[in-house]
């Protein structure tokens, strides 16, 4: 038995999540019909983090056991010619020690958050970035930005159903930065509640829009309360850019 590790690229706009579903398409899902027409095995993969319907990964990792002898370069070619109709890309494939977990291992997972911020539509942008027609003070925004970095029990930005056992994280980063019409919101952590990210960037645009300022995004995350937060931003502007182990 041989346990591989493989970096994912995606395109989550036709998939409703990285979790495999019955009566849905998903991503875990294809991977897996993949691997079993490939390598002729019922393979079961675990991600680093289960990303949301419409939600685009750049660098997600996940791991598997294959009980055939493969190498990397056979792993990766094959499962890249069992997924060329669909928007998913294996990146990479390699060996990794037996007890390698792609999710517990896993020391920090860093997020993008893309905004179009202009008037008229997006064409190109379309599910890829959150479309924002009214002007937005990006030097503001990171401002209040930095109110949440650090350890903070964040259940203002959890999401009501949330599985996660603690609502108490450490946000290592948290930058606004713009340029043109394009505002990136970049994000990292050990780990993220649900939804923690798309209601930290949906609080950070009312500060952008002038509603809120930046000791509003302070007693928003004093208050735990989820009511007392921003609204959650739309799937499609979140990309999973790396997992650092």
């Amino acid at each position: 038995m041989t346990r591989f590790k493989l970096t994912i690229e995606y395109d989550g706009t036709p998939y409703a999540g990285w979790q495999r579903q019955d009566d849905q398409p998903s991503i875990q899902g294809s991977i897996e019909r993949a691997l079993h027409r490939f390598a002729q095995e019922d393979v079961t993969i675990q991600c680093a983090g289960r990303t949301d319907a419409g939600v685009h990964a750049r660098g997600q990792v996940a791991h598997l056991d294959l009980s055939k002898e493969r190498t990397p370069f056979q792993l990766s070619e094959g499962l890249n010619f069992y997924l060329k109709d669909e928007p998913i890309v294996i990146l990479c494939a390699e060996v990794v020690a037996d007890d390698f977990n792609a999710r517990f291992h896993a020391v920090k997972r860093t997020y993008e958050y893309r905004i179009i911020n202009r008037r008229t539509p997006l064409a190109i942008d379309l599910k890829r970035a959150w479309h924002i027609p009214w002007e937005l003070d990006v030097s503001a925004m990171q401002d209040a930005a930095v109110r949440l970095l650090g350890t903070h029990d964040f259940t203002s930005f959890r999401a009501s159903h949330c599985q996660s056992k603690s609502p108490v994280k450490t946000l290592d980063t948290l930058e606004v930065t713009g340029e043109g019409d394009t505002i990136i919101v970049t994000t990292s952590a050990r780990s993220f509640l649900h939804h923690q990210v798309r209601n930290m960037v949906g609080t950070l645009s009312l500060v952008g829009s002038g509603k809120w300022t930046a000791e509003d995004v302070s007693a928003a995350l004093q208050a735990k309360d989820r009511t007392r937060s921003g609204p959650t931003a739309p799937a499609w502007g979140l990309t999973l850019m790396a997992v650092t182990y």
